[in-house]
């Protein structure tokens, strides 16, 4: 790898991304409300935390994910026991959907990202950062919905205020960046990316709040740079992240920063995309 970058690789935590962060933190807070179970919309990895909190926690869990879910992601979610449903392709689908469950079935909603509980469950991965490498520089992280960018920012930030926090989204779904130019929330029509877990059309209400005060810059990546730095992470470093996990790390190793450390934020790829980007 290049000199100067390190990895934090929250694709080796339980369920093989940062989610679960979050989702213990959220539910814990709202056991009482969570007795008749529990409900959430995601791409996969979120719906997966949530569904492996569940199990652990002895909790019925629904989780709604999009009609072209990775297959890894799916069957990771009912193996924990979790209903499947799927409904849409777009984040800004399925929470209203989700929402819609709750309040049919009287199950407690555990949002993906725009949630103070899911922002602070998910920042206690920015204080192991700085903890681990203190004299960080640069920290690049993947961007969705903001709820990881968020913690994380407003963590290193307030330990060390000298680091660039440096959002990470796809070329083909810059809705932070997008929104930072225009001065307000853009919802873009469309989310074309690789990145399965990326395919948000506008920030979080909360999330642009704390990203706009914290993050000093969202930068774009292409689907061609996510899938090399896929390969070259996993044949040079042997760690496996999936696209949406690689994307900072992709940025990291077009344009070098000293003492830098992009986070790898999930590792549940598809075994077809692991075939073709090795063949």
């Amino acid at each position: 790898m290049s000199v100067g970058l390190y990895l934090k690789c929250e694709n080796l935590q339980v369920t093989g991304a940062f989610k679960a962060r979050g989702a213990f933190n959220h539910v814990l807070a709202h056991r009482a409300e969570c007795e008749r179970g529990i409900v959430t919309a995601s791409s996969g990895n979120h719906g997966n935390a949530v569904a492996y909190v569940a199990k652990t926690l002895g909790l019925r869990a629904v989780v709604v994910v999009p009609e072209d879910v990775v297959a890894a992601k799916a069957d990771a979610i009912m193996d924990s026991g979790a209903e499947l449903i799927r409904f849409g392709r777009y984040s800004e689908e399925r929470v209203p959907h989700a929402k819609e469950l709750s309040e049919r079935r009287g199950l407690h909603y555990v949002p993906p990202y725009d949630d103070p509980l899911i922002i602070a469950g998910q920042g206690t991965a920015g204080l192991e950062l700085v903890e681990q490498f203190p004299h960080v520089e640069t920290v690049a992280v993947p961007v969705s919905g903001g709820g990881l960018i968020s913690g994380i920012a407003i963590a290193v930030k307030e330990l060390r205020p000298q680091a660039k926090v440096i959002g990470v989204e796809p070329e083909g779904a810059r809705r932070f960046a997008q929104s930072r130019t225009a001065g307000r929330l853009v919802v873009l029509e469309k989310a074309e990316t690789i990145a399965d877990g990326l395919r948000v059309l506008t920030p979080g209400a909360l999330t642009w709040e704390v990203t706009s005060r914290y993050v000093d810059e969202f930068v774009g990546i292409s689907d061609r740079q996510i899938e090399t730095a896929m390969r070259r992470i996993l044949l040079d470093a042997h760690v496996l992240a999936e696209p949406s996990g690689a994307i900072a790390a992709a940025w990291a190793l077009s344009a070098p920063q000293p003492a830098c450390v992009a986070v790898l934020s999930g590792g549940n790829a598809s075994p077809d995309l692991l075939r073709r980007l090795l063949a």
